[in-house]
C-alpha cells in the first residue's frame, strides 16, 4: 500500500473511530430522554438534529473513503460517487446551518422574558418542525449539483481544466462559469450562517460578560453567592464553543475551496480535496465531543446506561448461580 493512501487512510479512520461513536452516543442520549419524558426541548431537538448530520456526514464520507484507502471496499463508481458526494454536501451544510440555528435559539434564550425576543423564541420552537424541513430542502437543492457533475472516472481529459478530483470520484463543470458558480454558491450559503452564528456568538459573550460583572457586584455588596441561571450559562459557553470550533474548521475548509476554484491544474492532485474533507468532517467528528461535555443531560443519560449495565451484569450471574 502506498504511504499516501496510508495516511490518507489513518486520518480518516481517526475522524471515524472519533465521529461515529461520538454522534451515537449524543442521538442515544436524547433518544432515552425523549423516551423517558415524552418530550424534547427545542435547544435538545437542534442538537438531537445536529448530531444526526454529522453522523451522516462522519458515516457516509469518512468511513467509506477509511475503507477504500485500505482496499477493504469501495463503492466509488459513477453512482457511488454521485450519491456519496451528494448525501455528504447536504449533511454537511444541514451541519451548518443547524449550529446557526441552536446558536441564534441560545442566544434568544437568553432574553428576558416578555421582551421582543423572547416571544421571537417562542416562535421558533413552535415552528421549529417546519424549520427543520426548510433546511432540508434547501441544502438538498443546493447540492443537486453532484448527481450531474460526479463521476466515478476521469474518462474525458477535455474536461480536466474545469474538474476537481476528490481522490475516488471527479467533479466536472461544463465551463468555467459554471464551475466558479457552483463554488460561490457553496461558500455563500457556508459564509451566511458563518457570519449569523458569529454575530450570535458575540451577543451571547456580550450578555456573559454582564452577567458575570453583575454577579460580582451582588457578592460583594452582600458577601454572599450569586445568583442562578448557571444551567444557561453552560449552554451558551457550549454553543460559543461549538460556533468557534465551526469557525476555525470551515474557515480552513472554504479557503482551500476558494483556493481550488482559482487555481488550474487541481485535477492532478488530491491533496487539497482530501485537506477540504478532513477539515469539514473535523467539525462533525469532534462536535459530539463537546456536546458530551457541556450538555448535563447527555451526559446523565450516558452514565445511566453505562452504570445499568454492570447491574444488569450481576443481576444475571447471580440468577445462573
Amino acid at each position: 500500500m502506498p504511504s499516501e493512501e496510508f495516511v490518507r487512510g489513518m486520518l480518516y479512520l481517526s475522524l471515524t473511530v472519533v465521529g461515529v461513536p461520538g454522534n451515537t452516543a449524543v442521538i442515544l442520549a436524547f433518544l432515552l430522554l425523549l423516551y423517558n419524558e415524552n418530550r424534547l426541548l427545542p435547544a435538545d431537538a437542534i442538537v438531537l438534529h445536529l448530531a444526526c448530520a454529522n453522523l451522516l456526514v462522519v458515516g457516509v464520507r469518512c468511513l467509506l473513503e477509511t475503507l477504500a484507502s485500505f482496499h477493504l471496499a469501495n463503492i466509488f463508481g459513477d453512482i457511488g460517487c454521485k450519491a456519496v458526494i451528494f448525501v455528504y454536501r447536504t449533511s454537511r451544510s444541514l451541519s451548518i446551518w443547524l449550529t446557526f440555528v441552536l446558536s441564534a435559539y441560545q442566544c434568544l434564550s437568553i432574553a428576558p422574558p416578555g421582551s421582543y425576543w423572547a416571544s421571537g423564541r417562542a416562535l421558533v420552537a413552535r415552528y421549529l418542525g417546519f424549520l427543520f424541513l426548510f433546511l432540508w430542502v434547501l441544502n438538498t437543492c443546493m447540492s443537486s449539483a453532484a448527481i450531474v457533475f460526479s463521476f466515478g472516472t476521469q474518462n474525458d481529459s477535455s474536461l480536466t481544466n474545469h474538474g476537481i478530483n476528490v481522490q475516488y470520484c471527479y467533479v466536472y463543470f461544463p465551463s468555467k462559469l459554471s464551475k466558479e458558480a457552483n463554488g460561490a454558491a457553496q461558500v455563500g450559503r457556508d459564509v451566511v450562517p458563518m457570519a449569523l452564528m458569529t454575530l450570535a456568538s458575540l451577543i451571547i459573550l456580550v450578555f456573559l460578560y454582564k452577567h458575570s460583572q453583575q454577579v460580582k457586584g451582588l457578592r460583594s455588596s452582600s458577601g454572599g453567592s450569586g445568583g442562578s441561571g448557571g444551567a444557561e450559562q453552560r449552554a451558551a459557553k457550549a454553543v460559543v464553543a461549538l460556533v468557534t470550533l465551526y469557525v476555525v474548521l470551515y474557515g480552513v475548509d472554504n479557503g482551500l475551496w476558494v483556493y481550488t476554484l482559482t487555481v488550474r491544474k487541481t485535477m492532478r492532485s488530491s491533496l487539497i480535496s482530501d485537506l477540504r474533507i478532513f477539515f469539514s468532517s473535523l467539525y462533525a467528528a469532534l462536535s459530539p465531543v463537546v456536546i458530551i461535555a457541556s450538555n448535563r443531560k447527555v451526559n446523565g443519560r450516558l452514565r445511566c446506561v453505562m452504570q445499568e449495565k454492570p447491574v444488569q451484569e450481576k443481576a444475571t450471574s447471580v440468577s445462573t448461580m
